[in-house]
């Protein structure tokens, strides 16, 4: 069975880097390619609580004999690490009988460095359990974990009865039951470590040593960089994920979708090293031995990024639409349990005139069903309750403008209108009653100064 072969040697070192990061190694990633030590790639991993270091030859050949388990057990000897230490051959082919028998006696013999061999076979057993097509090197997205959609100890309509609680006029038990759907949007958390020093004739010019951690959305198209309220969610929430269960969660929305991961996870790695390239790329000045200023452009190395992990997440992007009379009211927000990031709410918005936000004061009207800002709500005339703008019947009375639900209400307002005293018809229209009042008194106060009386 052909097995990679359209890979190179370098390509196949950078599959096994991903394969080992895959199978729980950490602290992954090449080791220089400007000379050959006897060793590809170094790692640490973590057994009965000692940490340990491996280093690791990797062959993409059909036989691998026992000079290289020979030259990787003293790589391995040299290999400066605070702690115990192994080695470990990778191939695509298989190793001869001198080169298992050599591997076999260290182990025997309890030597400090022992040697393991993967060989062919080993990787077709890998490739299955981590999602390595073996024909292209790649290794596909393997997820069944999701954030929680909703929060198990509360409704699933909580966050829309939230929203609403501080809308007034209307209480949380007057609402309908919204309409609920679901969608599981794929998300990788990546975390990567950049170590680049450049130096000139005078020296370190600029030195890069810093670990970055981004979640990206990884649905089809470009990847993107998630902002930072929705990369908190996701990596304050991602060790309380669950399995994503269709059926399950279909007993509670009314509507679910699931998004496929739109690359690979060796497309994710590729497509994170070369953006940490590009951000990490700078110009520095520097004076030289001759006093002379200069400028250079320092770009770190590919072999300079090691992407330590790729952790794949579904993030719940839930949508809630409350119809109230005439109006729908969308609320849409990223859940991890009882976590969310809101990106949009229907709720705090004037369906006049697109007011929104938290600042605002939003009233219900029950008359049609709209909410309203300030600007555009008002005290029905006959009854005192809040009636918008946008539904009211509406009449002068005493120079002032009067609101009603409907015909009705005002028809019954003109009967009582007309049988009020004087008095009473100007209360209708206070500030006109004060201001007739004091230009009265001032034009009292006008004529009695004018005669000499005051």
């Amino acid at each position: 069975m052909a097995v990679l072969d359209d890979l190179s040697g370098f390509e196949f070192e950078d599959v096994m880097e991903d394969v080992f990061r895959n199978l729980g190694y950490e602290n992954v990633r090449q080791a220089e390619r400007t000379a050959d030590e006897g060793r590809d790639i170094l790692m640490e991993e973590v057994v009965d609580g000692t940490r340990r270091g491996v280093v690791v030859e990797c062959k993409h050949t059909d036989t691998v004999g026992r000079p290289v388990v020979q030259k990787l057990h003293s790589a391995v000897a040299t290999f400066e690490f605070d702690g115990p230490k192994r080695g470990m051959v990778a191939t695509t082919g298989r190793f001869t009988g001198p080169a298992e028998e050599y591997a076999d006696r260290l182990r025997k013999n309890d030597d400090p460095y022992p040697v393991e061999l993967i060989d062919g076979e080993d990787l077709r057993e890998i490739a299955d359990e981590i999602g390595l097509d073996l024909y292209n090197g790649r290794i596909e997205i393997l997820c069944d974990m999701t954030l929680r959609p909703y929060d198990p100890a509360a409704s699933v309509n909580a966050p829309v009865e939230a929203a609403f609680r501080d809308v007034e006029n209307i209480e949380a038990a007057e609402l309908p039951e919204p309409y609920s759907r679901a969608v599981f949007r794929p998300v990788v958390e990546i975390t990567a470590d950049t170590d680049a020093v450049f130096e000139t004739s005078v020296g370190v010019i600029h030195r890069i040593n810093e670990r970055t951690r981004f979640v990206v959305h990884a649905d089809r198209g470009q990847p993107s960089v998630a902002d930072d309220t929705v990369a908190r969610l996701v990596s304050e929430n991602r060790h309380a994920a669950v399995e994503l269960d269709t059926d399950r969660f279909g007993d509670v929305f009314d509507e679910l979708e699931e998004k496929r991961f739109g690359q690979t996870q060796t497309e994710y790695k590729d497509w994170a090293v070369d953006r940490l390239q590009e951000h990490h790329t700078t110009t520095v000045q520097y004076t030289g031995d001759n006093n002379v200023t200069y400028t250079k452009t320092c770009e770190p190395n590919l072999s300079d990024i090691s992407v330590q992990s790729i952790e794949p997440v579904y993030l719940p992007e839930v949508w809630q639409t409350t119809d109230l009379q005439q109006y729908t009211y969308p609320y849409e927000y990223f859940a991890a349990g009882p976590s969310r990031v809101t990106t949009e709410d229907g709720i705090h918005r004037c369906v006049h005139c697109d007011t929104s936000g938290g600042d605002e004061t939003y009233t219900y009207c029950a008359n049609c069903g709209s909410i309203s800002c300030t600007d555009h709500i008002k005290a029905e005339r006959l009854e005192g309750e809040p009636v918008c703008t946008g539904c009211a019947v509406t009449e002068r009375f005493a120079l002032k403008t009067k609101y009603f639900y409907d015909e009705d209400n005002r028809d019954t307002f003109r009967e009582q209108y007309e049988a009020m005293p004087i008095h009473r018809k100007a209360m209708e229209n206070k500030p006109l009653l004060v201001g007739s009042i004091i230009t009265a008194v001032l034009f009292v106060i006008g004529v009695l100064a004018t005669s000499g009386a005051i």
